[in-house]
């Protein structure tokens, strides 16, 4: 086992070791409870199974028979979940043939980024997290299930359901994914045409068509943003059955997988003979949160986890914090390359070997914990196999995949990566701590250091940009977009600008307190500024032409300023009219306590603490 993630994990383990020991307590106190419906009163009982049919109310009050929760994120507004449409159906038929139950426990919001980005709306996707989270917590309150599913793949709603799954810890709890769209136009040709509508090259008609071709169908966008990293830490964690994650939507195999994972649930609920429960707060532990995180470095995966995965351990009395994924960062090897990080999408990084390659190879290099339960097994070793057929009786047949990668340029091995590390970097200095993702940053633009100008809107940097007004070596800020100030949006209108900026050989570097999602790509970004500058933090003390340093290489976040000016100076304050703007409309007063009270970013950006 590598030393470095041995001693990563023990820190957190000891850091952890109150918060998570009285966790425990809690999900054994619930764990030794009488069945729900016998604990129940009769009204209660009356009440749940009123809509049911007759024998299903059989089933659970006469035969005792094990039932099944589904919480769901199903809506039309999201390709990855609108075949979710019919999975209850399928859910409650595979049940029925086991002798189990199912009820539909609730469901749950979940917002297309796609859809808002760089609108209103986007200022709502964080604290849909735990809007989530609360939604999830309400399904299951119900409290009358032996086991729950979890239908959700997205940005914020697979950590939503996770921190609502982990709030029930003592519940056995299966996540069902339904994969990724089939591939479109390519991601660089479709960065291609973004850059050249930024430019003012081609006009609306064709970037619809462009953006057409690539988001055309059911099932995940196909490159590997946030939602696709869910996926991929979900498979590492224990929390699918293996292989699941990037299978079709339409594939009869999905649906073999589908059914697959209500037995799943049925065999770790406890109720069937022989089977031990496996509550959910139990299987997330040091090490399964540990393997989350190098799985998620691996393979060049979403900064927003840097955030979410806080939250997702802070849930199972687990604390991490961003020192530790760049300790790990530093010793596990790039494993994949898969836009933006690279360009391929998720369909041939699962061509290639998938989550499944990646996986062995860390396991085998010591760069994963093996021993750790998961949904499937007493060990992570399963998740090395992929689903290749159906069986005759209708049962998943998995294989070993190849020694070598189906595509090296996409997929590598541990002694040979793309680098020797997982390219993420935990920056520090005078303007507060930062993450810089530099997996697809070139060499030579690891250091940046230049005068910045500084931006508290999106819409006020793009007018910049065209009006020429950054045509040179330039540091873009673009503060007041933490949490407290507007939800802490994802800034992706602000990539195709800058990427044409560096093309034109300025060294160009952004700095901000929101959020990119790694979709930074070529652009070096130093995001998630922490404190934000809301809250005061010395983001707030910059002014326009100071000379800001962004190293990778050293860990650098710094204004160059003189001490004393520094400390002498105010802090910047944002505009009240600004201030109003986001506090105001299509939704934005609901969340106005959840911006009042939510955590920094790197302390998860909770709001239930």
């Amino acid at each position: 086992m590598n030393a470095t993630l041995n001693a990563v994990t023990q820190r957190i383990q000891a850091r952890s070791a109150k918060l998570r020991g009285d966790y425990l307590d809690r999900i054994a106190k619930l764990n030794g409870r009488q069945r729900g419906f016998e604990r129940m009163g009769c009204a209660n009982v009356a009440h749940a199974v009123a809509a049911m049919p007759a024998n299903d109310k059989l089933r659970i009050v006469a035969e005792k028979a094990p039932h099944l929760g589904v919480v769901t994120a199903y809506n039309d507004m999201l390709s990855a979940h609108q075949p979710y449409e019919s999975y209850p159906a399928q859910i409650r038929a595979e049940a029925h043939r086991l002798g189990a139950t199912v009820q539909v426990a609730g469901g749950v919001p979940a917002m297309c980024d796609g859809v808002t980005q760089g609108l209103p709306g986007m200022e709502l996707s964080l604290f849909s997290r735990d809007t989530i989270a609360m939604s999830t917590a309400i399904a299951l309150t119900h409290d009358v299930f032996d086991a729950a599913l979890l239908l959700g793949i997205c940005d914020k709603i697979v950590p939503g359901l996770l921190i609502g799954a982990l709030h029930f810890g003592h519940l056995p709890c299966v996540f069902v994914p339904a994969g990724p769209m089939s591939s479109g136009i390519s991601n660089s040709d479709k960065a291609k045409v973004r850059e050249l509508y930024a430019q003012g090259k081609v006009g609306r008609d064709e970037l619809l068509k462009s953006e057409s071709a690539a988001y055309h169908g059911a099932g995940t966008c196909t490159f590997y943003g946030t939602a696709n990293s869910n996926q991929m830490l979900l498979e590492a964690m224990g929390l699918h059955v293996p292989g699941s994650a990037f299978v079709h939507p339409h594939d009869d195999l999905r649906t073999a997988l589908t059914r697959e994972a209500v037995g799943t649930a049925l065999k770790i609920s406890g109720r069937l003979p022989g089977q031990a429960a496996k509550p959910i707060g139990q299987l997330v532990d040091e090490r399964c949160i540990v393997n989350a995180m190098v799985a998620l470095l691996a393979t060049g995966g979403s900064t927003n986890h840097l955030i979410h995965w806080v939250a997702v351990a802070r849930s199972a009395g687990i604390l991490i914090n961003w020192t530790d994924f760049s300790d790990l960062s530093a010793v596990v090897p790039l494993l994949a390359r898969v836009y933006p990080n690279g360009s391929a999408d998720v369909n041939q990084f699962q061509a290639a070997g998938g989550p499944g390659y990646v996986i062995r190879e860390l396991l085998d290099a010591g760069l994963m914990h093996e021993d750790v339960l998961s949904v499937s097994g007493d060990s992570l070793r399963p998740y090395t196999f992929v689903p290749q057929a159906v069986g005759q009786g209708g049962e998943v047949v998995r294989e070993a995949l190849p020694a070598a990668s189906g595509d090296e340029g996409v997929v590598r091995g541990a002694a040979a990566p793309f680098s020797a590390t997982g390219g993420l970097k935990l920056l520090d200095g005078n303007l507060g701590r930062a993450v810089i993702k530099v997996s697809a940053v070139p060499d030579d633009r690891h250091t940046i250091e230049a005068p910045c100008r500084i931006f508290t809107t999106q819409e006020a940097m793009l007018n910049a940009f065209k009006a020429g007004e950054l045509e040179r070596d330039v540091v873009v800020v673009v503060r007041f977009q933490g949490p407290h100030a507007n939800g802490m949006p994802e800034l992706h209108k602000l990539t195709p600008p800058l990427a044409v900026l560096q093309g034109k050989g300025f060294k160009v570097a952004l700095v901000t307190d929101g959020r990119m999602s790694g979709a930074s790509g070529k652009v070096p970004a130093a995001i998630h500024v922490s404190p934000e500058a809301l809250a005061g933090g010395p983001l707030a003390r910059l002014r326009d032409g100071d000379v800001v340093r962004v190293c990778a290489n050293t860990g650098t976040l710094a204004a160059l300023v003189e001490d004393a000016e520094w400390a002498a100076r105010e802090v910047a304050r944002i505009d009240p009219a600004e201030a109003d703007v986001n506090a105001h409309g299509l939704g934005r007063e609901l969340f106005a306590g959840l911006r009042r009270n939510v955590l920094s970013a790197e302390e998860g950006a909770c709001t239930w603490l």
